[in-house]
């Protein structure tokens, strides 16, 4: 989030000026790098394949620079998606897993050895997946649920997949969205709130709780949605709603239904 507001400011420029070997600005730089060759390729810029690879030789030096620090593995696995032929060698490693094809998988390793669980990578890997080949994406999500602790953010991951998939439906109908009625929607939807219920309060990040909340609504388990609508309070992230409503226009009447018919649910089943 930094980076972001970085990138639209004089403060890196500023901060250089006044301690140029501090790595934090090393690291937010790179950060600010990738997010404007991300932006870049999004809108098709003739200065997209620039941008790529001084991104790139940022996230090396960052890397050298404090080889501690797991952000530039993760910056470098946000790029990732930005080879779409795999022409590069590091996108072509094998997988500990050998169901799993040939992908980034020495990035991620180098990502989680310095922050074992780090959600952004594993993310990161699952946005690759989904747009390189869509079936390696739930293999991916299945072994790092395996290895993920009882409280992880990361069992939020396969709500990310349920959203995806129906998103992908050609037909947006009632019987569609009853999607999460269904296996495996529903037990996914479950298990995640399983795992939030006896994580820390406030370790999960908003947007987590946010598909966590949506998912459970339209299972139509009220309690448990209404609960997670609680801890919300009144943050919530645009995603999954403007993904999952007739329009990006309409993605906050959606949200302001699912949580008065969670609170409305919950009133009801206790009364």
């Amino acid at each position: 989030m930094l980076a972001l507001v970085a990138a639209r400011s004089t403060v890196l420029t500023d901060w250089g000026r006044e301690d140029p070997d501090d790595p934090g600005l090393a690291i937010l730089r790179t950060r600010a790098m990738v997010e404007h060759a991300l932006a870049a390729a999004e809108a098709g810029s003739p200065a997209a394949g620039h941008l790529e690879r001084a991104a790139r030789e940022s996230c090396r030096a960052a890397a050298e620079a404090v080889p501690s620090d797991s952000v530039p593995w993760v910056c470098l696995l946000a790029l990732a998606v930005l080879d779409r032929s795999k022409s590069r060698p590091e996108h072509r490693c094998r997988s500990s897993d050998p169901m799993l094809p040939l992908g980034p998988w020495g990035l991620l390793d180098e990502a989680l050895t310095r922050d074992p669980g780090n959600r952004e990578a594993h993310h990161r890997v699952l946005r690759y997946w989904l747009q390189a080949y869509r079936p390696a994406a739930a293999d991916f999500v299945h072994l790092a649920m395996s290895k993920a602790s009882a409280s992880s953010p990361l069992a939020a991951l396969p709500l990310y997949l349920s959203v995806e998939h129906y998103r992908n439906e050609p037909r947006r109908n009632a019987a569609v969205l009853r999607q999460w009625l269904r296996e495996p929607h529903f037990s996914r939807a479950l298990r995640a709130y399983e795992s939030w219920s006896v994580s820390a309060p406030g370790s999960w990040p908003v947007a987590d709780l946010s598909y966590l909340a949506h998912a459970l609504w339209a299972s139509a388990q009220m309690d448990t949605a209404a609960e997670v609508f609680t801890a919300l309070g009144q943050f919530a992230s645009r995603a999954p709603w403007s993904l999952v409503a007739d329009s990006p226009e309409k993605a906050e009447d959606l949200l302001l239904t699912a949580r008065q018919q969670s609170f409305a649910g919950r009133a009801t089943a206790l009364a």
